[in-house]
């Protein structure tokens, strides 16, 4: 990781993946402390609206990470994958899913160089903005939380990772996927099997020798599909 840290086809052509934001967090913190350089934090403000009486305390609103969000404490570093959360400025290649990297940090706002995308290579300023949780998330109110637009992308959630070609992937399954179709998006993100690897935790099956992970199939979605 140190040799090749700050070497852009080496960052652009990798990624993990997984299938929750619980490991994905996971694994970009631990990324994060083994790539070189120094940590610069950038704090949220979170707030409900309309909470006029302060029923909720900020430790909570802290701790609460949708995916859609970034989190409360967003730790980077020059050189460091990120992944934007939002659409920015479509026409310039700001969309919800453009990958960068980190060039530069200021108290406010950080400087991207994008690396996906017709636009790659070029430089922007991405500013701390007010985002919102979506209505499905499990709370009884609408988190507003203003931060960097942006979460780092050493790793991905196997959905976030729909539409990405990636010459190098690494996939963890600590759990089996848990929805139709997510395996096959997995082990498609790869431009060739050589660089796909799999690490599949608890894959032993009784009596069975190599190693297993559950397919999801939603049988009536293929039976749809067939229908003429």
């Amino acid at each position: 990781m140190s040799r090749n840290a700050f070497d852009r086809s080496y960052i652009i052509q990798r990624a993990l993946i997984t299938p929750t934001n619980k490991h994905v967090d996971l694994l970009n913190r631990k990324v994060l402390q083994l790539f070189p350089g120094h940590e610069v934090t950038y704090y949220s403000i979170d707030y409900v609206e309309n909470d006029f009486r302060n029923l909720y305390e900020q430790e909570l609103l802290h701790s609460m990470s949708p995916g859609e969000l970034p989190p409360h404490k967003l730790g980077l570093k020059l050189g460091s994958p990120i992944i934007l959360l939002r659409n920015l400025d479509p026409k310039c290649g700001l969309c919800n899913g453009t990958r960068l990297i980190c060039r530069r940090f200021y108290r406010k706002f950080v400087q991207a160089e994008m690396i996906t995308g017709s636009f790659s290579g070029q430089t922007v300023l991405l500013p701390r903005i007010p985002l919102r949780s979506s209505e499905d998330v499990k709370a009884s109110f609408v988190l507003t939380r203003r931060q960097l637009p942006v979460r780092l992308s050493f790793a991905l959630t196997i959905n976030k990772s729909q539409g990405q070609t990636l010459p190098h992937v690494g996939i963890y399954l600590p759990d089996n996927v848990f929805t139709h179709g997510q395996l096959y998006v997995a082990l498609s993100r790869g431009t060739s099997r050589h660089n796909t690897k799999v690490l599949v935790k608890n894959g032993t099956l009784d009596g069975l020798p190599g190693i297993y992970t559950r397919n999801v199939v939603y049988r009536e979605v293929l039976q749809l599909q067939q229908l003429p």
